[in-house]
């Protein structure tokens, strides 16, 4: 590995303080149940509505009011991209692609010669200092920052612009094609990545806000598991010394897949379009925070993201990251209308999603886990004439049985369930997904065995709380 000569880190530690003041470790597992989250001292699940992963490496995004934005709907993530890997503007049909800068506006962590070509041996200060203020803004706002290191080249032109291609670089390094980037085919671009790293590390080490995606999506062009493993090896070893270290993601698929050898060193597991979320049981036995780390391509209606957010949290997910396009470099705050991108957002979508987190949040979440078998029948009518008709209507459970119970219906107009209770006193209150408020609600004095309960009429989908009442 060469030695680095970029600029010092301990000024920029002098520049930009910790995101916190506190003595609190970074984002963990939680002790008590680790298919969920610990984050300053509370059980956490993380849940956001962020702009195309551009916020710090494009330089004409101000991210300022975009936290704020997050921050007003009581959203705790964001997730951005490293800079190692940039889009150019018309890429996947994206409005104003936060993630596409033009060549202007690129920020990246290794810094340019005069003749506009990145030495991969120098760091570039000014896209430290931003990342760094950027990581300290969110946690200001108790915002957790996925960080991802690096991400599979889907095509040519992404190559054809990218730092480690070796066109693009002084140091003759990146003589590989894309599909061969993240492969440990040449030792030199290994030692750039790996060296990176330890940048990273060194820069975010005092936040308690960060945790590290390995690779975005790489189980497209090329990414081997032998590649992944030595990066996050790489991570380890970087922050072996720390006084605490910082959670690691691994991306693992699209939609859903069994985790075959999982990393020990791996605390979160990564899927995008994890719809329906069966990959949460298919994973469960793992004891780790399962995310659906990406939605989208699925139009820009609200109904999808809003109904994928609640199926994945009440199957006992612990990160819902929804990727909204209508944050943009003109317009930071969310207002951008969504037209052409393959995805949706916008404020009544983000709404709509602050509704399920405080749903989720209103429990001892920690003490509970899916529990779809407490259904013990029951019947769900079909749509109303004219209605938009579901696939098949589902209802999930997350339970901490005998005390508390979060249920879900998807699909129909009227419900009608039956549940296993034990003897007690409950309050049962049926919540509107789109408004939030209480359409209907009951108090029952319960023998034990099995209780029935019917719905109020709704469009789409509905919640249901049950709490057990002290008596």
């Amino acid at each position: 590995m060469f030695t680095r000569q970029a600029f010092p880190f301990t000024v920029l530690l002098l520049t930009v303080q910790p995101a916190f003041a506190e003595s609190y470790k970074p984002i963990s597992l939680h002790p008590d149940n680790p298919h969920y989250l610990l984050f300053r001292g509370k059980p956490t699940i993380l849940v956001t509505s962020g702009e195309h992963y551009g916020a710090v490496l494009n330089s004409e995004f101000d991210y300022v009011p975009y936290l704020k934005e997050l921050k007003a709907n009581s959203f705790n993530l964001t997730r951005t991209f490293s800079g190692i890997y940039r889009e150019v503007p018309d890429s996947f049909g994206i409005v104003e692609n936060t993630l596409g800068p033009d060549a202007k506006h690129f920020n990246c962590p290794w810094s340019k010669d005069d003749k506009g070509k990145f030495n991969l041996r120098v760091y570039n200060k000014a896209y430290f200092e931003r990342l760094k203020d950027f990581v300290q803004k969110a946690g200001d706002q108790g915002i957790v920052v996925e960080l991802v290191l690096f991400c599979a080249i889907y095509d040519d032109k992404l190559w054809d612009v990218n730092p480690m291609n070796s066109k693009n670089n002084v140091n003759e390094v990146g003589k590989v094609g894309r599909q061969e980037v993240y492969t440990l085919k040449e030792k030199g671009l290994t030692d750039v990545q790996v060296d990176l790293i330890q940048a990273f590390a060194t820069a975010l080490k005092d936040f308690d806000n960060v945790y590290f995606e390995v690779c975005n999506e790489p189980y497209f062009a090329g990414v081997t598991p032998e590649w992944t493993d030595h990066m996050v090896k790489a991570i380890t070893e970087a922050e072996k010394d720390f006084p605490a270290r910082h959670l690691i993601a691994q991306n693992i698929a699209n939609g859903a897949s069994k985790v075959g050898n999982l990393n020990k060193n791996v605390s979160i597991l990564n899927y995008h379009y994890a719809t329906p979320p069966t990959t949460i049981a298919e994973n469960y036995q793992f004891n780790r925070p399962i995310a659906d780390d990406e939605t989208g391509f699925r139009g820009k209606d609200d109904l999808p993201y809003r109904t994928e957010a609640w199926e994945f949290l009440l199957a006992g997910g612990a990160i819902y990251s929804n990727l909204d396009y209508s944050f943009s470099a003109s317009r930071p705050d969310g207002t951008l209308k969504v037209t052409t991108s393959p995805g949706g957002g916008g404020r009544e979508l983000r709404k709509q999603l602050r509704i399920v987190k405080e749903f989720v949040e209103g429990f001892d979440f920690v003490k509970m886990k899916p529990l779809n078998s407490e259904v013990k029948g029951g019947s769900i009518n079909a749509p109303l004439s004219g209605d938009p008709p579901q696939a098949k209507s589902t209802v999930r459970v997350l339970a901490e049985p005998g005390k508390a119970y979060a249920l879900y219906i998807l699909g129909g107009t009227k419900a009608e369930l039956i549940l296993n209770l034990p003897a007690g006193s409950y309050k049962a209150e049926w919540l509107d997904t789109k408004t939030g408020r209480v359409s209907a609600e009951e108090s029952f004095e319960h023998s034990g065995g099995d209780k029935t309960l019917g719905s109020p009429k709704y469009a789409e989908d509905i919640a249901l709380r049950i709490k057990r009442q002290e008596r």
